[in-house]
């Protein structure tokens, strides 16, 4: 049965750029109320002035408040979590999709930056999710997505650590949709190849001059389109664009040739 948004309340991490923020939009503009959350408060009131200016055009019903904060301060997520109970009582979508990610060789790198990334793309959202499920519990269809990789299937060279944290985000999906089936929980998992957004703008602990090695990329426009269109019709895991999915196979079922092409 494909879930309906219209009415649907949604938090949204990392809503101030890239796929969050268009999925905030589009969410919205598909009648969901949406709570978007970032670091940048300015960037927010960009968002809801876009949506506002789109509204009467889309006839939507949906709206997007804002809370600005640091998604790995615990203080941060306790806010989240006691603004969607006092205004919603209920949480019937949360979609986990700040990160952050580094590049760089791993034996040269200092601790502290694979420590900063799993602390922003894993423990984060973890402990958030934690915090929300008895508010979740109580939603509508609820539903729990991962914003991931496609390097949470295959690991590359130079992002080890972005790797790492992606491919424990997954296991742990995997591991909490068989805990949360009982209670009617769906866990959702995205994953996108590159997107074209300020991801790369914001790297930790790298080289300016580093560059990354990749094929292609994709709009956050269309990855929050077919993100939604996965939430609508509950796919349990989307490996995004025909190129991540030859990817990711490929280095299942050949994974010396992949090695080899890496290496290089």
């Amino acid at each position: 049965m494909r879930r309906k948004l219209d009415g649907l309340r949604i938090l949204v991490t990392g809503a101030s750029s890239g796929i969050g923020r268009e999925m905030t939009l589009q969410l919205a503009q598909r009648g969901a109320h949406v709570l978007a959350a970032a670091r940048r408060e300015k960037r927010l009131d960009q968002v809801v002035e876009e949506f506002s200016s789109k509204k009467i055009a889309h006839r939507s019903n949906g709206s997007i408040e804002i809370l600005a904060g640091d998604i790995t301060d615990a203080n941060f997520r306790t806010q989240l979590a006691s603004w969607c109970e006092a205004h919603w009582q209920a949480l019937d979508v949360l979609v986990n999709n700040a990160g952050a990610g580094a590049i760089g060789g791993f034996s040269a790198s200092h601790p502290d930056r694979l420590r900063r990334v799993m602390e922003i793309d894993f423990f984060a959202p973890v402990e958030l999710t934690r915090l929300l499920l008895p508010l979740l519990r109580k939603g509508t269809r609820p539903a729990i997505m991962n914003i991931g990789s496609v390097l949470s299937h295959r690991g590359v060279p130079m992002k080890s650590e972005y790797c790492a944290a992606k491919f424990a985000l997954r296991g742990w999906s995997e591991a909490i949709r068989c805990e949360l089936a009982s209670e009617k929980i769906e866990v959702l998992q995205i994953s996108p190849s590159t997107t074209r957004s300020e991801f790369f703008d914001s790297l930790i602990d790298t080289d300016p001059k580093q560059t990354s090695r990749s094929m292609g990329s994709m709009s956050p426009q269309k990855v929050a389109r077919i993100a939604i269109a996965g939430l609508v019709r509950s796919r349990r895991e989307i490996i995004i664009s025909l190129g991540g999915k030859g990817f990711v196979w490929a280095g299942r079922f050949f994974p010396n040739v992949v090695d080899r092409i890496l290496r290089l």
